[in-house]
């Protein structure tokens, strides 16, 4: 007797999930998710860039509108110029944080929609203040320090007198020493 009760319950479950999917089918216009499409161009950006969206959801219907927590306002849609579809562009906000955003899209003349996802990242990379330190090895902190310096210093103008010197000692002893073998 339970084993009958079991099955017709299950029975009369499999009946119920069966009967509402064709009574959906059959009242719904001629709109189908599957062959629309919304497309966001493009699908990854930067915090105030501007997006294009592009649908052929919506059939013969002339406006439609899509909205996202991400753009500034509501997007309205109106018939692209070269081919069969509605067209719209939106602002990503300012304040967007970095992370995927759903785009719902709804047209106005007939029932439809559909979606599609906006990814906001942002752009922390550094940007080079000055130019590229480039070269072998340690040759561009060289040249560098080459280029910092205006001139010879104090330090410089003493070592060149002390070299000059000892060059002037060298060829006085030198012409003394011949000097000296000449007249002998």
């Amino acid at each position: 007797m339970r084993s009958a009760l079991i099955t017709v319950c299950a029975a009369a479950a499999a009946g119920l999930i069966a009967v509402p999917v064709p009574a959906a089918q059959a009242a719904s216009p001629a709109w189908d998710d599957d062959k629309g499409t919304l497309s966001v161009t493009p699908s990854t950006i930067a915090p105030g860039g501007q997006v294009n969206l592009f649908t052929d959801a919506c059939g013969d219907a002339r406006r439609a509108k899509a909205n996202s927590d991400a753009f500034v306002s509501a997007a309205h849609f109106g018939p692209a110029a070269d081919t069969a579809g509605l067209v719209a562009e939106a602002r990503v906000r300012r304040d967007a944080a970095p992370r995927s955003y759903d785009v719902w899209l709804t047209c106005e003349d007939v029932k439809g929609k559909a979606t599609a996802t906006l990814t906001v990242i942002h752009h922390n990379r550094p940007s080079p203040a000055a130019p590229v330190k480039a070269g072998g090895g340690g040759t561009a902190t060289l040249a560098e320090q080459a280029t910092e310096s205006s001139g010879p210093g104090t330090r410089h103008a003493v070592t060149g007198l002390v070299l000059a010197a000892v060059a002037a000692v060298a060829v006085a002893l030198r012409s003394s020493r011949r000097r000296g073998r000449i007249g002998g």
